[in-house]
């Protein structure tokens, strides 16, 4: 009887713990089993190919400790609650997905999982009312990078390293325009106005993220109409933005993964098109995660915004970028990276930002 008694006493206290651990905003055990559903598909080589490649380090990082499965879930968005339930229903300790689209459907199969772990990255939930509080998320200072990528772009026009011919004016190809991608193109602007007030940056909207096709119609617009470098932030839909500059012999910026390396092998003209890529390192701050939750000091019910700083945004400084960009362009933007990281810097935002300031910012670069 004292046995029992005890035995209860100590399910009582642990599920107690337990839920003690949520509340507190930290995960209680160590994750065994991680998924990552995909809410579109692998293969874009920037935004979902980064996220596939931070559970490739949490493999490589923990090897047998910790199994591991990408799903994808495709863009057809009426799958996507279905297939976040029947994970949830299933013994996986940490539940992985992203983008803006996911928050409202994750509220929803959070609420009716409270005792599963969630992480949602590019996106932030609700934490009002102490809503979420087995959900954490990652949000990215995509804005950091970019006035990077902006440094650079104008640095190339005004030091002449883009031919007068190509054009004297930047492109900016958004995937949709929605604030995420806005916080590219703020931050892209900024550093472009650092290096000259007066710069142009010629800016265009998918409207999709899968459709490339029309991506490339868009970009060759904009290099037709006079700009020297494009950068794309759209996902498999930009890589439309790359086959444009191969054609017109222009100049890109990737997006997410370092999109030169990956068409090194398999196409090296377009790869000797892409002077840098914008990185934000879904990667990293995924197997960041996992080692926080490894510790017991995930802060589920919470958000937390990860820049240069934490290595999670960056861009890329390889052979391509060593060859086109002058030598005074890349100290400036190392100067730029150093003096963002510590906060002498402070990058302008789309978040925060209404519709008619952003139209404005818009209208004051249109070349």
């Amino acid at each position: 009887m004292h046995t029992r008694r005890r035995l209860l006493t100590a399910v009582i206290a642990a599920g107690f713990g337990l839920a003690l651990a949520f509340t507190a905003g930290t995960a209680a055990a160590a994750p065994k089993k991680i998924v990552l559903l995909v809410s579109g598909t692998l293969g874009d080589k920037s935004f979902f190919d980064s996220a596939n490649h931070g559970m490739q380090l949490i493999r490589e990082k923990f090897g047998d400790a910790v199994r591991t499965r990408v799903i994808e879930m495709g863009y057809d968005q009426s799958k996507w609650q279905p297939s976040l339930e029947d994970i949830a229903g299933q013994d996986w300790d940490l539940i992985i997905v992203g983008t803006y689209q996911m928050p409202d459907i994750l509220a929803q199969v959070a609420e009716e999982y409270p005792k599963r772990a969630f992480l949602i990255f590019d996106s932030s939930m609700d934490y009002t009312k102490g809503a979420n509080k087995n959900v954490y998320s990652i949000v990215y200072k995509q804005n950091e990078a970019s006035y990077l990528a902006g440094v650079m772009a104008e640095g190339m026009v005004k030091s002449g390293a883009i031919p007068a011919a190509d054009g004297r004016a930047l492109g900016f190809l958004g995937g949709m325009d929605i604030p995420v991608i806005n916080d590219f193109l703020t931050g892209y602007v900024g550093g472009a106005q650092a290096v000259d007030p007066a710069a142009r940056v010629a800016v265009s909207y998918i409207g999709s993220f899968a459709d490339a096709a029309k991506g490339k119609e868009l970009a060759m617009a904009q290099y037709r109409a006079g700009v020297g470098i494009g950068f794309n932030v759209a996902g498999q839909a930009g890589l439309g933005q790359l086959a444009a500059a191969k054609e017109m012999s222009r100049l890109a910026i990737g997006v997410d993964s370092d999109q030169e390396a990956i068409f090194r092998t398999s196409d090296p003209a377009t790869a000797d098109k892409v002077v840098t890529s914008v990185l934000k390192r879904v990667d990293n701050s995924l197997l960041r995660a996992v080692e926080l939750m490894q510790q017991g000091k995930l802060p589920l019910g919470s958000s937390e915004a990860l820049g240069l700083k934490e290595g999670a945004v960056g861009i890329v400084k390889n052979a391509v970028y060593e060859k086109l960009v002058p030598p005074a362009v890349r100290q400036s933007v190392d100067t730029a990276e150093a003096d963002i990281a510590s906060g002498k810097i402070v990058v302008p935002t789309a978040f925060g930002m209404t519709t008619a300031q952003l139209a404005a910012l818009r209208d004051k670069v249109r070349p």
